[in-house]
């Protein structure tokens, strides 16, 4: 599983985004290589409505962890993750 700090831009406006504005992400890809984990990462951005993806920093959660229950429990986006492939959080700013 792959860890990424991501901006992207919204493409149109939403209930609390105007468009064209840049937000930043954290998004969680269980995918087991890099290249692949940041493909997904942009694919499913883009299909969320946002464009100019920048990845900033990356970061690969070791198996053991994403296979121990208490860790995955405890962190319920990557417990997501785990489930569903992905788990994408955008912030604000």
């Amino acid at each position: 599983m792959y860890i990424f700090s991501v901006n992207a831009t919204a493409k149109k406006a939403r209930e609390h985004l105007k468009e064209g504005q840049r937000v930043p992400f954290i998004v969680y890809i269980n995918f087991v290589d890099l290249f692949g984990a940041e493909q997904l990462c942009k694919v499913y951005l883009i299909r969320a409505g946002f464009t100019d993806i920048e990845i900033e920093k990356r970061k690969l959660v070791p198996s053991h962890l994403v296979k121990d229950e208490r860790v995955v429990t405890a962190d319920k986006a990557m417990g997501e993750a785990v489930k569903t492939g992905y788990m994408i959080q955008m912030f604000d700013e």
